[in-house]
């Protein structure tokens, strides 16, 4: 059972402290086992938000655990605790795996853990990010950016996100689509896209994307094209693309993509299927395009990933 250290302080945001615990803490999928072992670890009764909390262990559990998680801190501009930056630090050099929340990154930075890679934090706080800490490479037009063994998410909704990913890296795309249909959530936004959009997903039984996401999702063996969703919808092709966009973060070929890689994933996990009999169900035509399109967005070919799945 891996375990995941969830850090805790005074000054953090009770959100996405919260929103981990309710992930990892137990399966919301009823469908993975072992789950994680959740420990949340601090120097003492911490504030968070409003609310009061104990910690299981001191911050020097950190080091000891396969996963750290460092919440979003509330006043960026405040004093960040020695004895957490110290801990993070301990725990980087363990060979742990760092993971930011929103403004979470604030500590991963201060603590060096940062320095010349890939980060974001909330969009309204990436400009103090890069200015404060001039050798991480802020991104700030991304939901999450992984790095491997160091991870940061943007705000409140995209840390959501980056949790998906993590039990998705862990326990494959079946088991994060159940924990996301538990939690009434979007199985998956790709970390790439946009921080900022109109509206994340389709609210309205009336949004012009209602009918034809779960259309398209129900044909994506087929070879679909922007012109076949904008005749569905009865709109142009420019027209689309901006709902597109407004809506999801992303074109209709970045969706389509994504939802056969997506799709791709399943059947390598949960199949016998051939490569190429998965590609022609995921709509890729050809294990060639499949293998292509897969390893560049997952990194690593198909049959290394059923492999990885297979054996957990």
């Amino acid at each position: 059972m891996a375990t995941i250290a969830l850090a805790a302080t005074d000054g953090m945001l009770h959100f996405e402290f919260a929103m981990a615990c309710e992930v990892f803490a137990h399966d919301p999928s009823g469908v993975a086992d072992p789950w994680y072992d959740l420990v949340v670890c601090g120097s003492g009764p911490v504030g968070i938000g409003r609310f009061r909390v104990e910690p299981d262990d001191g911050l020097d559990r950190l080091a000891r655990a396969d996963t750290v998680i460092v919440p979003a801190v509330a006043d960026i501009d405040a004093d960040l605790p020695p004895d957490l930056l110290d801990a993070v630090r301990a725990a980087h050099e363990a060979g742990a795996r760092l993971v930011s929340l929103c403004t979470g990154a604030f500590v991963l930075a201060a603590a060096g853990v940062l320095d010349g890679l890939r980060a974001t934090t909330h969009w309204a706080h990436t400009e103090a990010l890069a200015a404060r800490h001039p050798r991480v490479r802020v991104d700030p037009d991304v939901l999450y950016v992984d790095n491997g063994t160091v991870l940061a998410s943007a705000g409140k909704a995209a840390a959501v996100d980056l949790c998906l990913h993590l039990i998705r890296r862990d326990h494959g795309s079946t088991v994060a689509n159940a924990v996301a249909r538990r939690l009434v959530v979007p199985p998956h936004r790709a970390g790439g896209q946009a921080q900022f959009v109109t509206t994340p997903v389709p609210a309205r039984d009336d949004h012009p994307l209602a009918d034809l996401l779960p259309w398209a999702m129900a044909r994506l063996d087929r070879p679909l094209t922007v012109e076949d969703l904008a005749r569905r919808a009865n709109m142009s092709s420019r027209n689309l693309a901006r709902h597109f966009v407004s809506a999801t973060g992303a074109t209709p070929l970045q969706w389509l993509s994504t939802q056969r890689i997506r799709r791709a994933q399943e059947l390598l996990e949960n199949t016998d299927r051939s490569i190429e009999a998965i590609a022609r169900a995921a709509g890729m035509g050809t294990a060639a395009t499949l293998r292509r399109h897969f390893n560049r967005t997952v990194g690593v070919p198909p049959e290394a990933y059923r492999r990885t799945f297979r054996s957990a």
